[in-house]
């Protein structure tokens, strides 16, 4: 049996499986660039882009178990295990079991870890450089990820739970 080609879509209709009509590869090439500019800007801090990502969250919230550190990040233990050891060797970060909880692993700000936090203050400037955008434009595209995100959170889920 020969199975012929698809016919090319009606001038009318978009192709709809072109590469450049996907959203997707457009949020992943923009991820892959930014993750260029970060590597770069974030050299001299002696930071990858995902420790970065766990800098910020402490910064922010101070210690936290393992777990939340994860949530905040939407990443796995596995993924985030290796991020914080690699922090905790590098004197940012150290790991400590909880006296309540034998399970439950806190991650706290070291001096150096706190400290650094001052020489991270150049890094949003730099990348807000690096887009061209301004301010209110960099917020309402974060605004609009946000709202894709939750949209496709839900999705995910009722998708999930149709197929049980």
């Amino acid at each position: 049996m020969t199975v012929s080609p698809t016919p090319p879509a009606a001038a009318s209709e978009p192709d709809w499986l072109r590469l450049d009509r996907q959203i997707c590869f457009s949020l992943h090439a923009a991820s892959r660039a930014f993750n260029g500019v970060y590597r770069v800007i974030l050299k001299d801090l002696g930071l990858t882009y995902p420790q970065y990502l766990v800098m910020l969250v402490l910064w922010e919230q101070g210690d936290l178990p393992v777990k939340k550190l994860g949530e905040h990040l939407r990443l796995d233990s596995g993924t985030l295990s290796p991020l914080v050891k690699r922090l905790e060797g590098a004197g940012l970060v150290r790991r400590e079991r909880s006296a309540q909880d034998e399970r439950s692993v806190q991650v706290r700000l070291t001096e150096e870890g706190v400290a650094l936090r001052e020489q991270a203050l150049q890094v949003p400037r730099r990348i807000l450089a690096a887009t061209g955008f301004d301010p209110a434009e960099i917020g309402a595209l974060r605004e609009r990820l946000d709202q894709l995100t939750t949209a496709l959170d839900a999705a995910a889920l009722d998708e999930a739970q149709s197929r049980r």
